[in-house]
C-alpha cells in the first residue's frame, strides 16, 4: 500500500525526487532536507500533488 509521491524544493519550486510513502502510517506531508542540483544546496523538499 506505499504510493509514489514527489518532492519540491522549497526555493526554486522544482520537483526533483521521487520517493514511496505509506499513506496508512504517514498520514501528513512529508518534509525533508535534500540536495537541489538546481539551486545547488541542500533545501527543505516537501510532498506535492503527482
Amino acid at each position: 500500500m506505499r504510493d509514489v509521491i514527489l518532492l519540491a524544493c522549497t526555493d526554486c519550486k522544482r520537483r526533483n525526487y521521487s520517493v514511496t510513502k505509506n499513506k496508512k502510517n504517514q498520514t501528513g506531508k512529508i518534509s525533508i532536507k535534500k540536495y537541489c542540483k538546481f539551486c545547488n544546496k541542500h533545501t527543505d523538499h516537501k510532498e506535492t500533488k503527482a
